[in-house]
């Protein structure tokens, strides 16, 4: 069996702690960022003086809403078994595409470090700071320039082809959160951060050893209050990013969570997308119930 690199553990408390007066204050924020679309049109960061742990996700104040009204909320969850022999994820629900929400910022890093990395020099000072605020507390001021900084959507796009995702279309304009994706290829992305076994994918060596190691590291520094999701699968470690943002027209939730777990001493990446949620709450509570029940069928094989 190959050696696994794996996220640092993390204390027991760590992936369980909730914020408190999540509902209202992520409600609040995204107000606040409707307001200030409606006066000043010119706006790409709405609820940009909010904390980046309750505010919406990638200018998402106006425009019209992909998903529909429906009367239950909609979930797929894959899973990989790193310590495995199959080369295929186990996915279960419709594979078919979620807006990112705040998940692609794990893809703006790794396409900003793919550039660089065949440009000959590492990130800079500013853009290493913008990357770990952008993923250890989910800041879309920073991911908005390092948005920018790849080139937008067809920057994101190349690097993907490089990165083995087959399935993932970045969002429109400045409009980075609503990047459309499947399950699947959140696990090829992961795979790309994670997998260093010696049966490779397609994207597994297109990022070198420090950027992977550089990815994996800010992915298990997640704020307190944002530890939440495939976290809830782990035993003993983990390293994820999630994304959240709530749709004006229809008041419901899109809910996402990506990353590895260490469960019953072996290693997973987890992706479980969702859309449809009548609350922040309740899109939490449907994507930690369905990253448990994926490992625990993938521990039972």
């Amino acid at each position: 069996m190959p050696h696994r690199l794996s996220p640092l553990p993390h204390p027991q408390s760590a992936g369980r702690r909730r914020p408190q007066g999540r509902r209202a204050a992520v409600r609040a924020g995204v107000l606040a960022a409707s307001l200030a679309t409606l006066f000043s049109a010119a706006s790409l960061d709405p609820a940009a003086a909010a904390p980046a742990s309750v505010r919406p996700d990638a200018a998402t104040t106006d425009f019209a809403p992909l998903v529909q009204p429906q009367r239950k909320a909609r979930v797929t969850a894959a899973v990989f078994d790193l310590d495995g022999t199959g080369r295929e994820p186990a996915v279960y629900g419709d594979d078919t595409p979620y807006d990112t929400a705040s998940i692609v910022k794990v893809d703006i890093l790794a396409a900003a470090l793919l550039q660089a990395q065949d440009a000959g020099h590492d990130l800079t000072t500013l853009e290493r700071a913008q990357a770990e605020a952008m993923i250890e507390r989910s800041d879309n001021t920073a991911a908005n320039a390092l948005w920018r900084r790849i080139g937008l959507a067809p920057g994101l796009e190349a690097a993907n082809k490089r990165l083995g995702l087959t399935s993932t279309k970045g969002g429109p304009g400045a409009k980075w959160g609503l990047t459309r994706t499947t399950a699947s290829d959140q696990i090829r992305l992961l795979r790309a951060v994670f997998d260093t076994g010696p049966v490779s994918h397609a994207g597994s060596t297109a990022l070198n050893e420090a950027s992977r190691t550089y990815i994996r590291t800010l992915m298990t520094r997640i704020v307190g209050e944002q530890a939440w999701g495939v976290s809830a699968a782990a035993g003993s470690g983990w390293a994820l990013k999630n994304g959240w943002l709530q749709r004006n027209t229809t008041g419901l939730w899109d809910v996402n969570s990506v990353g590895q777990v260490t469960a019953s001493g072996r290693h997973y990446l987890v992706a479980v997308l969702s859309d449809g949620n009548t609350s922040m709450k309740d899109g939490i509570a449907l994507v930690e119930r369905e990253a448990r029940a994926a490992v625990t069928s993938a521990t039972a094989r």
